[in-house]
């Protein structure tokens, strides 16, 4: 009951407050989440089933985060939302640390802001992203919670505390999965097209929201729309991290064909056939991938914390960077 209190006062909550078109619309993200936990298999963390409707009610609170007036954590979450791919394609590999990725994009842009400061002004942690860092934050806090749900299980203790807090970072990680899902989110023309534009693509901002927002609530998306899209669990071993990358490239390799569906006024029509396959695509990807995830945290949670010898935060381990005083991953 607290759960679905709760719920109903997010809902209230987004209802009343100003909202700018940040991410997929509730509708979608609710829909991804829905999805991926219905489709948690039985030997899967199947106590989130009991949390479906606060973390569905929930799904778009990441957003909420975001506020002008709330700058500190504005300036902090913004970036989590994006994955700007064009703007740090001189960055290979992509670091296995958050602030690995944030040094090298500065000192990017104090090579280049001399000589091209168009793409130096975009050369920072606000214009390029950060969400495969806050997905995979989410996804190891997610481990280590479902650890202490099975503690707790073990030993017949209270489950609804730890339950409740991987219902929290389900959310989160919900969040982040369905942003990367759709493809503006990993491009830089996430609100219109940007540079060379040879296809005559809009550069109207509206077009981000138009396309997730008012065409899936047109729609009328449901979770049944995509249920039998999502397809048999996977990532069952190999990194997580790569694979959230690999998430991601895959869905910005279709932001031409969004702009292509727009720039014949698919948008304009809720019963358009291809836009509708596109949608359904793409939030079925969002909740397979999320689904994966939490079954995959759950595996690894059967698991004692790994020893890490020598610790991250020892300067003699060989990965030490003295520049962020730890070693990456």
């Amino acid at each position: 009951m607290r759960s679905l209190a709760l719920a109903a006062a997010l809902v209230l909550l987004s209802a009343t407050t100003p909202t700018t078109a940040f991410a997929w619309g509730g509708t979608a993200h609710s829909v991804i989440d829905r999805a991926a936990i219905e489709a948690i298999p039985d030997d899967g963390p199947i106590f989130l089933r009991k949390h479906v409707d606060y973390i569905a009610a929930s799904a778009s609170l990441p957003d909420s985060w975001r506020g002008d007036s709330e700058n500190f954590s504005k300036i902090e979450e913004d970036p989590n939302h994006g994955w700007f791919r064009e703007q740090f394609t001189f960055l290979k590999p992509i670091p296995r640390s958050r602030y690995e990725f944030v040094i090298a994009l500065y000192k990017r842009y104090e090579a280049i802001k001399e000589g091209d400061p168009a793409t130096a002004a975009r050369t920072n942690v606000r214009w390029t992203g950060t969400l495969p860092y806050a997905a995979i934050e989410a996804y190891d806090r997610l481990v280590v919670c479902m650890r202490y749900v099975r503690k707790a299980q073990a030993e017949g203790g209270d489950v609804s505390v730890p339950e409740q807090h991987c219902a929290f970072q389900a959310i989160r990680l919900g969040h982040y999965i369905g942003d990367g899902a759709q493809p503006m989110h990993d491009s830089i023309h996430s609100d219109g097209w940007r540079g060379d534009n040879p296809k005559g693509f809009t550069t109207d901002r509206s077009v981000h929201g138009r396309f997730e927002s008012q065409f899936v609530d047109g729609m009328k998306l449901t979770v049944a729309d995509i249920a039998p899209r999502i397809g048999a669990p996977g990532h069952s071993s190999g990194d997580m991290f790569d694979a959230v990358l690999a998430f991601l490239d895959q869905a910005g390799d279709k932001v031409g064909t969004v702009y292509t569906l727009e720039k014949r006024n698919g948008f304009a029509d809720f019963a358009d056939r291809d836009v509708r396959a596109m949608v359904y695509e793409r939030t079925a990807a969002g909740a397979a991938m999320l689904r994966d995830m939490l079954c995959r945290a759950w595996a690894e949670s059967a698991n004692p914390p790994a020893k890490v010898t020598p610790s991250p935060l020892d300067f003699g381990n060989s990965r030490f960077n003295p520049e962020t005083g730890s070693a990456p991953d």
